[in-house]
């Protein structure tokens, strides 16, 4: 029997040992990380926010780079689950995007440091409209954090990169919360699957929920 390497090898490729170890160290990084990101939230902010999302008749949510590209996953989350939401980009959301929510809606901002320049005049347009905002972040003392209504805490041991400096574990960790809060959502509102089947009934998910509709 031929091992992989020796496959390799009669392929005519040299494998580089020290790309393989840094892929398989970002994995190790990342479900390190996980294994106790949870640890860091406070239950009752996060049984707080779990009830301002559950009442809110419109869920907006910003935020920039990673964790913008994590909000727009949070965003359709709650969309998959009879809770109409957007994403608002920074840039848009003193430009009139604003207008999308309404006294009473939530606001979800995200910033790891909590003191994101772009999102703090969304927090203080929020603060006058009567918009609640729950922020996501790893500063309980940022700006973000002593403004909202709740704060979910992320904790994030190292990112994966070399330098320690992407957004990567930070991302999977907002996504992994976003996660959870769908989750509790599911529990707390009495979703069925069969509004779940109603709302996706395309792909190989659609198929696959055609029986419950």
């Amino acid at each position: 029997m031929v091992c992989c390497s020796q496959q390799t090898q009669k392929a005519g490729l040299n494998m580089d040992a020290n790309l393989i170890r840094a892929a398989r160290e970002a994995f190790l990084i990342q479900a390190d990380c996980l294994r106790t990101a949870f640890d860091a939230v406070d239950e009752e902010q996060f049984e707080k926010a779990v009830g301002l999302l559950a009442k809110a008749e419109r869920i907006a949510a910003c935020a920039c780079g990673h964790s913008g590209i994590a909000c727009r996953h949070f965003a359709h989350l709650m969309c998959c689950i009879n809770l109409p939401a957007r994403f608002i980009p920074p840039s848009e959301a003193l430009h009139g995007a604003m207008g999308f929510v309404k006294s009473g809606d939530v606001m979800l901002l995200a910033s790891r440091g909590g003191q994101t320049q772009e999102l703090l005049p969304v927090l203080e347009y929020c603060k006058a409209k009567g918009v609640h905002v729950i922020t996501v972040t790893e500063n309980r003392n940022s700006p973000l954090a002593l403004g909202a209504d709740a704060v979910l805490l992320m904790r994030v041991t190292r990112e994966t990169d070399l330098y320690n400096c992407q957004g990567t574990t930070s991302h999977t960790v907002q996504n992994a919360l976003f996660d959870a809060i769908q989750a509790a959502l599911i529990i707390k509102t009495g979703f069925q699957n069969e509004a779940f089947a109603r709302n996706h009934p395309g792909g190989a998910v659609g198929e696959r929920l055609k029986g419950l509709r």
